[in-house]
């Protein structure tokens, strides 16, 4: 599957991700693991021996989703921090159909390759946030405490979004620009602009990501944060909030002053894993 629009755009992504690999601010192992869906790239960092975390990382993105938080997250936990697979990191580039349970047994690859036998805590963001519900829905025994940010698939996504954003993209880098500061906010730093540009110069994102239904929402029966932020023109996340509080009455939702970027709530999404340990 190509899910680059060209190969040389690819390598050019990979290049950038490479170099910013070099530049983790923590010690870190790389380690790659078979699956089912091919080769899955994880980047372990923080003391060995500490409580572990697995985190996945949003839309067009890789592990450095974690790059500036990676100090605080490296204080309470051993971070296994999974590159999606289909998405622009160092797995395969395969996309199994959205809501069958291919992505969970991709999953039950990866925490088996990892070594884990007891439930682990997940931590997702965005996408990452989709594939986090989707997978403890079906697993609730391998997660012992799920952290969400802005999770994707149940607030709707605004009316005529993707539309707008496929306009933006078709308008070259300045309109990549306005698209990136549009779905993150304006305050969102200007390295992560620059990145996000090339890789959505060359990346093509999915498209359609599947709604939860309350049963499946139901089935969250371990403990549950959830944190969306009040202008996030990517999610209706008054939506998101009001699913959660109405069909998971025991998860913890906070909706904040910010964006669909919610990098300056990973140290209390992190929190939260942390505090069942």
């Amino acid at each position: 599957m190509m899910i680059y629009r060209s190969t040389g755009g690819g390598e050019q992504v990979r290049e950038m991700y490479e170099a910013a690999l070099e530049r983790w601010p923590v010690p870190a192992e790389r380690v790659v693991l078979p699956t089912r869906e091919g080769e899955t790239f994880v980047l372990a960092f923080g003391r060995a021996g500490a409580p572990p975390l697995v985190a996945l990382h949003g839309s067009g993105a890789n592990a450095t989703n974690w790059l500036s938080n990676a100090v605080e997250m490296a204080e309470h936990h051993r971070v296994y921090a999974v590159d999606m697979i289909g998405e622009p990191g160092l797995s395969a580039p395969k996309r199994p159909e959205m809501g069958s349970d291919a992505y969970a047994r991709w999953l039950d690859d990866v925490l088996d390759g990892l070594g884990f036998t007891a439930p682990v805590p997940v931590l997702g963001m965005s996408l990452g946030g989709w594939m986090a519900i989707d997978y403890a829905s079906r697993r609730p025994e391998r997660v012992s405490r799920l952290s969400l940010l802005t999770p994707a698939g149940v607030g709707r996504r605004p009316k005529g979004l993707l539309f707008k954003l496929l306009a933006m993209t078709l308008a070259g880098e300045r309109g990549l620009r306005k698209s990136v500061k549009a779905a993150l906010g304006e305050d969102v730093q200007p390295e992560v602009v620059n990145a996000l540009v090339l890789i959505f110069k060359h990346f093509k994102p999915r498209m359609r990501i599947p709604t939860f239904t309350d049963e499946q929402l139901r089935r969250l029966s371990m403990p549950v944060s959830v944190i969306v932020g009040e202008q996030d023109p990517m999610l209706d996340t008054a939506e998101t909030a009001r699913r959660f509080r109405d069909v998971v009455p025991h998860a913890s939702v906070t909706v904040v002053q910010a964006g669909h970027d919610l990098s300056a709530q990973v140290p209390a999404a992190v929190g939260f894993t942390a505090s069942g340990t």
